[in-house]
């Protein structure tokens, strides 16, 4: 799932603002430079596609399947399937949600099931009780089924993001528990779960920005994390690998590079196949690309950057992993002449491409990606749309 906005990423975005004043470096190239790109004789044009409007409004969360063409968002009052191709709205249900509910895609997971957060407020009440729907599968165009957390009254914020295992990593919150985070792994559609893991607060509260990743080969949630609230001149990140079965945690510290450190995580992706992990930082617009096995890393700054340019910043990241490709969400690009972009690296750092054009909230999360066709969808233009890019 890929929200539209993400409110303490906002917050701390607002509080730090112009810290970069002052001793700034010149702007940096590219690691490597731009190389010449691939040639697209049998895929899409690299550039902006389609622009999808839902007919809900303001859209909290979106998915889309990476092996076929449909996709699902939800607004406060529906939940829509799309034609991840057209951008067609397929679907849009219910008709009446009834009073005091609405509506949160959390994520498509393996074989097209998706995972969907309603909120219902009792009449009289300021909280919402959360329940989760399935749709098994997204295709269908309606709930088919409920899922039930091994933990009572949790707010999943982050799920996967994974559509090739089974079983699913999900980071959640417990809501009358002073709100303790969570990681477990589920079936979403079959709903069973596996090893109920607590995680410490002090380290991995919703304040320390952690971003949940999950590792499928060695079956492990990675987790990024600012142990000390990602302050200026604070300590570096954190990376943590959690043994989904047993709970075992191993970590190791990030790269806090820059006059004032990395400052918060910002985003993260994860490719299975070759354990390598990608992580954008707040304070230095960079882009950390991790080892997980070796635990060593390297970072590179984005385009027209310094390692104090925060206000542009990097914001989630998405992997390719059929190409061996992340792809950065970057909501001011090159001055704000140049609106937003998504910037391509390889597994190795190395810049690909920027592709231009767009326009994302500061806070917009990962784009979501259909590898085979190199195809993704991302924020924006408005909280109502979403936009389609080729890369």
């Amino acid at each position: 799932m890929k929200s539209i906005l993400q409110p303490a990423s906002l917050l701390a975005m607002a509080l730090l603002a112009g810290c970069g004043g002052g001793g700034v470096p010149p702007a940096l190239a590219p690691s490597n430079g731009a190389p010449a790109l691939a040639s697209h004789a049998t895929r899409q044009a690299v550039g902006l596609g389609k622009v999808l409007a839902s007919e809900g409004g303001q859209i909290y969360g979106y998915d889309i399947d990476q092996n076929g063409r449909d996709g699902v968002l939800a607004t406060a009052s529906t939940v829509e399937t799309f034609d991840e191709e057209t951008g067609a709205i397929t679907k849009s249900f219910p008709k009446h949600a009834g009073s005091g509910t609405t509506f949160s895609a959390d994520a498509i997971v393996t074989s097209d099931v998706g995972l969907i957060t309603r909120y219902v407020t009792p009449k009289g009440s300021l909280y919402a009780k959360r329940f989760y729907d399935v749709m098994d599968p997204v295709t269908a165009g309606r709930f088919t089924g409920k899922w039930t957390p091994p933990v009572k009254d949790v707010q999943v914020e982050q799920a996967g993001p994974n559509q090739t295992a089974s079983m699913t990593a999900i980071f959640a919150i417990e809501l009358k528990n002073d709100d303790v985070p969570d990681i477990f792994e589920s079936n979403v559609a079959k709903n069973t779960f596996g090893k109920v893991i607590h995680l410490d607060p002090s380290s991995f509260s919703l304040g320390d920005q952690p971003q949940v990743a999950q590792d499928t080969a060695t079956n492990q949630a990675v987790i990024a994390t600012s142990p000390d609230g990602g302050r200026v001149g604070g300590a570096a990140p954190i990376n943590v690998l959690v043994d989904l079965k047993s709970g075992k945690k191993t970590s190791f510290e990030g790269l806090n590079g820059g006059p004032f450190g990395a400052g918060f995580v910002n985003g993260l992706a994860v490719d299975s196949n070759t354990g390598i992990a990608a992580t954008t930082t707040e304070l230095n617009a960079q882009v950390e690309f991790y080892d997980l096995a070796q635990q060593t890393g390297t970072a590179v700054q984005l385009p027209c950057t310094g390692y104090a340019s925060q206000e542009s910043s990097g914001w989630g990241v998405a992997n390719d992993p059929v190409n061996k490709l992340f792809l950065v969400t970057a909501p001011i690009y090159c001055g704000q002449s140049q609106g937003s972009a998504i910037v391509v690296y390889d597994e190795s750092g190395n810049y690909v491409e920027s592709i231009t054009g767009f326009t994302f909230p500061i806070g917009a999360g990962a784009a979501v990606l259909n590898p085979g066709k190199r195809m993704g969808w991302a924020a924006g233009p408005t909280a109502s749309q979403l936009q389609q890019f080729f890369y």
